[in-house]
């Protein structure tokens, strides 16, 4: 695969820089990604993760940084999309000098790329990283940032998926229903807690004991189940896959029950076809980076509160502010759907046209020319 486009059938052109940050000192080997800023600067999380080869790290920034440009055109965001990778194993690697020196990296963008949590990185990691870089997002309260941006990642998922049972069965209420999560980690654990106190059942699974050790202690009424191959062929009415991508697949499509997927993982679909295949067996698949943009929507209100004030006329973060633009997850998501059926298309495609559109239509205002 080349940066410039692929010669294995994924195309990946189009992005308009890629930057490869490396500081042998620390260890740092980094990739920041940027697909678009034709509605503002690139806005997208930093993950840290031990990839098998520089060829996987980079297919994942490229996919991930487009994913977000398409998330915040959604989500009505004057932000365009970016994400960036470190390589290597967070335990092992992660150090302050590291995050220093990849928050001088993202400095010398210029703005260009806002960067905020992923998998693998958290609050406390900005926090570090800001110290070098005016440019971060999801830093801590303390600090006048966003704090955890999980905490409307999951409202944002819940909100799609009241808007995807209303499609399939006429009521935006998810009580008596079954949901299988797969992954409790920090947007599931949330999400969890909307769901039973929406009235729905909660069968998950997760890699991790201490996730699991968690739902016991915490919510004992959720079943586990072995792994999330047996979640997916469980009775149950939406799938929510909530840890990483590629949930989506050839093996796992066919054996899947629920009526409808909807979660908070990024790039579910394992490869192009498999929204159709979803189509086809009929199960109403809500776009990940529709439902999930509750994070982003969070950590980007840090942005607009440094030049724009709350309703009490504070600058800064405002969390009800950011809420309630995540609330509105529910209204784009029943707007793709209705956009798809009246169209004809898999609800997936029906997203795509929807924030090309919005990205073709409001960049363009950018080649007017301002005294």
């Amino acid at each position: 695969m080349g940066v410039f486009g692929s010669t294995d059938g994924q195309d990946q052109a189009g992005h308009e820089q890629v930057v490869f940050c490396h500081d042998k000192q620390t260890g740092l080997r980094a990739i920041i990604g940027i697909y678009s800023t034709a509605l503002g600067p690139a806005l997208g999380g930093t993950r840290f993760y031990p990839y098998a080869s520089e060829a996987e790290a980079l297919h994942d920034v490229l996919d991930l940084s487009r994913g977000m440009a398409y998330k915040n055109a959604l989500a009505g965001l004057d932000l365009g999309g970016g994400k960036a990778v470190i390589w290597g194993d967070p335990q092992q690697l992660k150090s302050e000098p590291l995050l220093r020196a990849y928050g001088r990296f993202v400095e010398s963008l210029g703005g260009r790329y806002y960067t905020a949590c992923d998998v693998g990185t958290y609050v406390q990691d900005m926090d570090v990283i800001a110290r070098e870089s005016r440019f971060v997002t999801g830093r801590s309260v303390e600090l006048g940032g966003a704090g955890d941006s999980s905490i409307l990642t999951a409202w944002g998922v819940f909100q799609g998926m009241r808007a995807a049972a209303e499609h399939v069965w006429g009521s935006p209420c998810l009580a008596g229903r079954r949901v299988g999560i797969a992954g409790l980690g920090k947007v599931g654990k949330y999400l969890t807690g909307h769901l039973l106190a929406d009235g729905a059942s909660v069968a998950a699974a997760d890699v991790s004991e201490a996730a699991l050790d968690w739902a016991r202690q915490t919510h004992p009424e959720v079943d586990l189940v072995a792994d999330a191959t047996a979640l997916v062929a469980a009775d149950i009415d939406v799938y929510a896959p909530c840890a990483l991508g590629g949930a989506l697949n050839d093996e796992t499509v066919p054996a899947l029950r629920a009526k409808i997927v909807a979660g908070a993982a990024n790039n579910q679909l394992a490869h192009p076809g498999i929204e159709k295949l979803l189509a086809e067996r009929g199960v109403l698949y809500a776009p990940d980076y529709v439902v999930n943009a509750g994070g982003v929507i969070q950590v980007a209100d840090e942005i607009v509160g440094a030049s724009q004030p709350s309703a009490s006329g504070r600058f800064g973060f405002d969390f009800e502010r950011a809420k309630a633009r995540a609330t509105r997850i529910y209204d784009t998501t029943r707007q793709i759907l209705r956009l798809a059926d009246d169209e004809g298309v898999p609800p997936a495609v029906a997203a795509d046209r929807l924030a090309e559109r919005r990205m073709a239509e409001v960049g363009r205002l950018r080649g007017i020319l301002l005294p």
